[in-house]
């Protein structure tokens, strides 16, 4: 006969079940009522401190693309539009400063979509007065104003495809008011008159193109007074540049161009300051496009005073300091001219043949009839760190900002004149001294600890040798103790 605690378990067995289906339901429930396709004035949401990676808010109608907050070195948070498959960032909201991932920090829709910090300061907005926000099946995220003669017109305010990060999506505008930016902050493309270009930042006031697109016009000109171009992906497997809609000035094709592909296109400028285009195959992301396929054409790829060698790697300029950590001489921030440093004591010259820039067809040039006359122009200009020189032509370039990679050639004509602060020189020997003197400092520990083992094992065998022959001595008169007994004793003495 069964007892009733035997007859009343499988009961309780389905108890249980029962009950952690419904906590299980519950979560759920709780997880998508937070991620939502249509966010109204009075949403809000926090950061929530057991999400590890991303916490989505606001989800397409597809589910392949969703807004939300990401986790960045654990303690930092970014307002991101992520490709959900892949994790990978298709847009983000450019901040003021940064943003800790912790409670007081939110995100608040009240006309505006805005982001505020634990101190309660605006850290981003969208400055603008709609009724709600939703997410389209192509990442574009829009603020919406309802019509007021109309239940279902809606009119646009404000949209992310406007203000675009590192990543162009497929029938994406970009325009000659836009631009794309590195994650890093580095690199930046945008738009000429009649051409695409890469350049790399050196500081607020100077920047260098180093990659130049112009458009064909094969299949349509550029009409003055028609209106800037503008660039979008074809699904068709290309880059376009239009003036009109109709035709083309310009196609920059894909590997892909002409075939067709399931998933969707994108466009990121790569924090090397490459600009690569990617489509989605279901499962991963094919690398579709590369603009700079060199590695030595890269506008910094082995760093300050770094020498890049087609096939070979990097090295320093100066041939001696060992290439480590991407740097060789470190520029330091500021520039020569602020500091009025002078030849002796503000920096030194570093002199190199078979050098030229990956990019000296983007820059300017003068024509002079001497290697002299090529460095004293750059020497008496505190603007100018560095100028390069061909014999053969007479062209003297001039780099009015801090030394990035050059391109080792076989032509010894090609000559190098380059500026290298002290300061960088210093922080460099003061760090060797500190690692030879760490080194010092370990070997004279290491020697102490030995001499005091060697000591420590001579006094204790002293001390066994001593008791040896106190034991070894025979017990009688003072008087019968013989002198090689007193020499014993003396010798035990401490």
């Amino acid at each position: 006969m069964k007892t009733p605690t035997e007859s009343t378990r499988p009961i309780h067995y389905l108890v249980v079940l029962i009950f952690s289906f419904l906590l299980y339901m519950n979560k759920f429930l709780q997880v998508k009522a937070t991620t939502q396709q249509v966010l109204s004035k009075g949403f809000s949401a926090t950061p929530d401190s057991s999400v590890s990676s991303f916490q989505s808010l606001l989800n397409d109608p597809t589910g392949n693309f969703s807004l939300g907050f990401l986790r960045v070195n654990r303690s930092q948070l970014s307002l991101v539009i992520l490709h959900v498959s892949s994790s990978e960032t298709i847009w983000l909201a450019n901040t003021t400063s940064s943003i800790k991932w912790s409670k007081p920090s939110k995100l608040f829709f009240n006309g505006s979509l805005v982001l505020s910090d634990h101190h309660k300061r605006v850290i981003w907005s969208t400055q603008s007065n709609g009724d709600s926000v939703i997410l389209l099946n192509n990442s574009n995220l829009q603020i919406q104003k309802l019509e007021e003669q109309s239940s279902s017109i809606h009119t646009v305010l404000w949209q992310s495809f406007d203000f675009p990060s590192d990543t162009l999506v497929e029938n994406q505008n970009f325009t000659v008011q836009m631009s794309l930016v590195s994650s890093n902050g580095l690199y930046s493309m945008r738009l000429g008159d009649d051409y695409l270009g890469l350049y790399t930042y050196f500081d607020q006031d100077s920047n260098q193109i180093y990659w130049k697109h112009r458009a064909m016009e094969a299949k349509a000109e550029i009409v003055e007074g028609q209106g800037p171009i503008y660039a979008q992906i074809s699904s068709n497997g290309f880059l376009g540049m239009y003036q009109k809609e109709q035709a083309p000035v310009d196609v920059l094709p894909f590997d892909s161009f002409q075939k067709p592909v399931s998933g969707i296109r994108r466009l990121r400028l790569e924090s090397d300051g490459n600009v690569k285009a990617y489509y989605w195959n279901g499962l991963n992301w094919i690398t579709d496009y590369t603009a700079i396929s060199k590695v030595c054409e890269l506008p910094n790829s082995c760093g300050h005073y770094g020498l890049c060698r087609p096939g070979n790697g990097c090295q320093c300029l100066d041939n001696k300091t060992e290439y480590q950590s991407g740097e060789c001489f470190s520029p330091e921030s500021g520039d020569l001219c602020r500091e009025r440093l002078s030849i002796n004591k503000g920096y030194w010259i570093l002199r190199r043949t078979g050098v030229e820039l990956p990019y000296k067809e983007l820059m300017k040039f003068e024509k002079m009839g001497t290697l002299d006359e090529c460095e004293g122009s750059c020497e008496k200009n505190c603007s100018c760190w560095g100028a390069l020189f061909n014999n053969v032509s007479g062209y003297c370039y001039f780099i009015d900002y801090p030394i990035n990679t050059l391109v080792g050639v076989g032509d010894e004509n090609k000559l190098g004149y380059f500026k290298v602060r002290r300061i960088a020189e210093k922080k460099r020997n003061v760090g060797y001294a500190i690692g030879v003197g760490l080194l010092v400092g370990a070997l004279v520990i290491f020697v102490g600890f030995a001499l005091f083992g060697i000591y420590t094992i001579w006094r204790r065998k002293k001390r066994m040798n001593c008791g040896f022959m106190e034991d070894g001595v025979s017990p009688g008169p003072y008087s019968d103790l013989g002198s090689s007994s007193f020499r014993s004793v003396e010798l035990c003495k401490s």
